[in-house]
């Protein structure tokens, strides 16, 4: 486009160039302020409409623990036997329940025989710890 034709060639000389009176092109008069001023004041309207949940403790929430339940899997079983495990006399127990572990799953596989006492476990769990000559005491009577 050429010079001659732009808008502010055509401006020279107006002292405004379209905004009306000295200094309303200026600054934040002319808006009613910059940034959030003005809110609780001349902007409240505005705010209520465009932004109603501006105000009020919806981002608060009262503290509660985090509890993430523990399971474990068939193929654990040799590593916590190290770590939780008992003998009494050739019977190797594993106490689950009171190591903080919530299931038993049925992952994986084992060739040793271990009575585990847990909360609940799965019905693969179940069968691979049957099928190693053990046997999972739940507390539900699973």
């Amino acid at each position: 486009m050429a010079t001659r034709l732009r808008k502010t060639r055509r401006y020279r000389g107006s002292r405004n160039h379209g905004w009306g009176q000295v200094a309303q092109h200026r600054a934040s008069g002319h808006k009613g302020g910059l940034g959030v001023s003005g809110q609780l004041k001349h902007h409240y309207s505005s705010m209520l409409k465009y932004d109603p949940k501006h105000f009020g403790h919806g981002s608060t929430r009262p503290p509660y623990p985090n509890v993430t339940k523990k399971w474990a899997s068939v193929r654990d079983l040799n590593d916590l036997y190290r770590t939780y495990g008992t003998q009494d006399g050739d019977v190797r127990i594993i106490d689950l329940g009171n190591a903080g572990y919530e299931k038993l799953l049925g992952g994986g596989s084992i060739s040793e025989p271990y009575i585990i006492k847990i909360p609940a476990s799965t019905k693969s769990a179940d069968a691979k710890v049957k099928a190693a000559g053990g046997e999972v005491l739940t507390e539900n009577g699973q």
